[in-house]
């Protein structure tokens, strides 16, 4: 009756390990995504402070012809 007991325990205790390894790899994948959002924005945003700065240079180099 001892080994039974045993097995369904150390079976339980590795459901249990598993369960909270997928809680962790959960939270993980969250804050991975708000920083691939994070750096997105921030990614945008140079793309347009750099989109600005080739427009005043564009006109500039226009202004000098």
């Amino acid at each position: 009756m001892f080994w039974p007991m045993l097995a369904i325990a150390l079976g339980f205790c590795g459901v249990a390990v598993l369960g909270v390894l997928a809680i962790k790899v959960f939270v993980e994948a969250q804050r991975l995504g708000r920083q691939v959002t994070r750096t997105t924005q921030e990614i945008n945003a140079a793309a347009e402070g750099l989109e600005r700065a080739a427009t005043g240079l564009a006109r500039t180099g226009e202004a000098l012809r």
